[in-house]
């Protein structure tokens, strides 16, 4: 496997502040729209901003189901809920932390250590993350489904 990949998205602008996103590699498409906090924005749609974190909580969650595979963790179930925090810094707005709240569901309660350092691992390797100059804070939540 390389060490470079590329990744390419293509943009198209519908009307007023409505695009659509898609790309060669993939089947479906996704309409992108100035969120509603601003002048003109349109509610009701992926926004710019929700892209960007729902980026760096898919890698998250991609990233952890790798490390808790070569780790051999058993688990029931994980989600993972992520919000961005916008926020004009120097005159400029950036999203300048993102604060994962993941919830793993595990039968052995023996794991739950085992748990909270896998995807404290996963945290620290996904790229996106690693990528970005956004404050990532994970609050891992543990939870043991009763037998």
């Amino acid at each position: 496997m390389s060490d470079q990949h590329k990744y390419q998205v293509k943009l198209s602008w519908i009307a007023d502040r409505k695009g659509i996103i898609q790309s060669d590699a993939l089947t479906s498409e996704i309409e992108v729209v100035t969120p509603p906090e601003f002048p003109k924005g349109i509610p009701g749609f992926w926004s710019p901003e929700h892209l960007f974190v729902a980026s760096v909580n898919s890698c998250f969650m991609t990233t952890f189901l790798a490390v808790a595979e070569n780790s051999k963790l058993d688990f029931t179930h994980f989600e993972c809920n992520a919000v961005g925090t916008l926020d004009r810094v120097e005159g400029k707005f950036c999203i300048t932390e993102i604060t994962l709240s993941p919830v793993l569901t595990i039968i052995d309660e023996t794991l739950k250590d085992k748990g909270t350092r896998v995807m404290e691992m996963s945290e620290k390797a996904c790229l996106i993350s690693n990528s970005i100059t956004s404050k990532v804070i994970l609050l891992p939540e543990v939870r043991i489904e009763p037998q």
